[in-house]
């Protein structure tokens, strides 16, 4: 299903979406200052595109120009029988910031989410992206959890307790 509103169209990415989502998400990382190696922009490209993944995305798009997207990931977790959708990226290109993508992207998402019975969809930003957090707070209120991230590269595991 779709969504048109002021022009803007939200729609599931599909194989045509590819380089213009390749192109916003390089300039998505780099506004988190993040290099993610090409063999990791191709597999979760190919994810997004393969029906049967759980990591999917949103594609805005504006009088036919490709202006944003929101990637997502569908999980099980502990709190419910139900599916939980985290945002992992909501993107949108800087010359067509302001005119509502973002908000009609979240908003396409609460609705599948409504449709398909998942019990939540969720995001994070880092605390100073007063920006994007001016959008999300039109949604809900952040849930005073902090994040931790462990990264495992290199890590060799440890026996026993680590307490």
């Amino acid at each position: 299903m779709e969504s048109i509103v002021k022009g803007i169209e939200i729609r599931p990415a599909n194989y045509n979406d590819e380089i213009a989502w390749k192109a916003m998400w390089a300039d998505y990382n780099s506004f988190y200052g993040v290099i993610v190696p090409e063999n990791i922009t191709e597999s979760t490209w190919a994810r997004i595109i393969n029906t049967s993944s759980s990591i999917c995305a949103l594609i805005a798009v504006d009088n036919s120009e490709i202006i944003g997207f929101a990637n997502y990931v569908l999980h099980e977790y502990t709190w419910s029988e139900g599916l939980a959708c985290l945002m992992d990226d909501l993107f949108v290109i800087p010359k067509k910031r302001g005119r509502g993508a973002s908000k009609l992207m979240i908003q396409r998402l609460i609705n599948i989410g409504l449709e398909n019975n998942w019990t939540r969809v969720y995001w994070m930003t880092r605390i100073g992206n007063t920006t994007a957090r001016s959008v999300y707070d039109k949604f809900c209120r952040a849930d005073g959890f902090v994040r931790y991230t462990m990264p495992l590269d290199g890590i060799t595991p440890t026996a026993g307790n680590s307490e």
